[in-house]
């Protein structure tokens, strides 16, 4: 049997030097450590700290993903490596640029991106921006850098879309959060070409706890692409990001994920979008990797004519459990929103569609649409749909449909007998039924995501 994708290409580490870590385990002066040596304002020191208080009171959810093995003392919470940050990637330590060149970032950054990020452990490394976008107001930093230079933007919005009491993962990572994403789009700019950012676990037991904040203002548009990878280890890693979105009136965001973790990290992320009238946000999810992943991202549909979608991909092998979904709010009438979801299990792997649709009083003339298909590639692996729909008004329309599937013999009998091999074949079908969520990726990312998928077919199908 040939190996699977993230124990090829993504499985390579390099040796792991640090200028400052915290070590093993989190505590309120752990807590206050990262907070001093990052030299935050006070009230950043004092959020971190109602946030871990808030988090020793946490329960770790009962339901969705097994979560048992994870312990949360062999995790380190923050690991500055030893590099500054550079303005180009030939500054960048030798260890650290071989990864990355590896990785084809440089080449992204020159080809079809307007602007780069790449997160290392725990820390921003480089950052990079057009001038155009620069000249038009546009911010696109790292998130420590947001709260230095831009507090007056930052303090508005921070915390307020995913408060720390909202999930034990979400008040974790507000107690130890670094690194991440700060975009700032003004009124009525347009961001023509994606904005990129890459994260980076290279130590054992680390834990990366990025914080993502992202304002579109009035009439503005922005496509914002994350990709996540980390070599393999025989301990646990734990990846565990926030992301708020704030889509002014008339604005139009859409946050595209890539990810590819190795399968020894968990991946519990908590993602939310708050959007005006008229205004759209657009969530495209693509889950390899990890040996678990909880992660629903979510759209609080605000204003009249806000609309709301969710297309996701979650692909489960061997000891793995993707449990990923959606969540749609509408508050407001003449509402829409979409959920898309597309799984695969295979080789004793699972996937799980978790959902929300919740249609308060008042928001008529709302419109929602479910669609959950999902393909089982052989006896032992495992498909299930979990979806909730609260709809407190009369006048709207719901629409859901749900479908379970596997490689069918005409469709295999079909395509060997115009020659393609078995192998060939059945990634062929695989890549079809995935193909509406992927068609929505910009090409270059479509390519590499059909890349991945026929690399985890090699020799999978039992």
């Amino acid at each position: 049997m040939k190996k699977d994708t993230h124990t090829s290409q993504w499985d390579f580490k390099v040796p792991s030097t640090s200028k400052f870590t915290t070590g093993s385990g989190i505590n309120e002066g752990v807590v206050r450590s990262i907070s001093q040596h990052k030299r935050e304002p006070v009230w950043m020191r004092d959020f971190r700290i109602r946030a871990y208080q808030i988090f020793q009171k946490k329960h770790m959810p009962r339901w969705g993903a097994d979560l048992s093995k994870l312990d949360f003392d062999a995790i380190s919470y923050y690991l500055q490596p030893d590099a500054k940050k550079a303005r180009s990637w030939e500054d960048l330590p030798s260890d650290i640029k071989k990864t990355y060149d590896y990785l084809g970032i440089p080449n992204a950054e020159k080809n079809f991106l307007a602007g780069v990020s790449a997160q290392y452990e725990s820390e921003v490394l480089y950052k990079s921006i057009h001038s155009e976008l620069t000249k038009q107001g546009v911010l696109f930093v790292d998130t420590d850098t947001g709260l230095r230079e831009y507090p007056h933007i930052f303090k508005r919005y921070f915390g307020t879309l995913v408060p720390s009491g909202d999930n034990i993962f979400a008040a974790l990572n507000s107690a130890a959060w670094s690194g991440g994403s700060f975009v700032y789009i003004p009124k009525g700019v347009k961001v023509a070409m994606p904005l990129q950012a890459y994260f980076r676990i290279n130590a054992q037991n680390m834990g990366q706890f990025e914080r993502t904040l992202i304002i579109a203002e009035e009439g503005s548009s922005v496509h914002y692409i994350e990709g996540c990878s980390a070599p393999i280890y025989s301990t646990s890693s734990l990846h565990s990001a926030v992301v708020e979105i704030f889509v002014h009136k008339g604005a139009h965001v859409r946050y595209t994920t890539v990810q590819n973790w190795s399968p020894n990290v968990y991946n519990l992320v908590t993602k939310r979008a708050r959007v005006e009238a008229q205004g759209s946000m657009q969530w495209i999810d693509g889950n390899l990797g990890s040996q678990v992943t909880m992660k629903y991202p979510s759209c609080y549909l605000m204003g009249e004519e806000a609309r709301g979608e969710v297309l996701s991909i979650a692909y489960a092998g061997r000891g793995q459990h993707q449990d990923a979904g959606a969540k749609m709010l509408h508050f407001a009438p003449h509402t829409s929103s979409r959920i898309v979801s597309k799984s695969i299990a295979k080789n004793g792997g699972r996937t799980s569609y978790r959902g929300l649709v919740y249609v308060k009083r008042g928001a008529h003339d709302s419109k929602t649409k479910v669609v959950c298909d999902a393909l089982i590639l052989d006896k032992n692996s495992r498909s299930d749909t979990y979806p909730t729909m609260k709809i407190d008004e009369q006048k709207v329309t719901v629409e859901h449909e749900a479908t379970v599937s596997k490689i069918g013999d005409e469709q295999l009998f079909y395509l060997m007998t115009r020659g393609v091999k078995k192998e060939r074949a059945e990634a062929l079908v695989v890549n079809g039924f995935l193909e509406s969520v992927v068609a929505e990726l910009p090409l270059e990312y479509a390519v590499e995501m059909n890349r991945l998928i026929t690399l985890e077919m090699e020799g999978s199908v039992g």
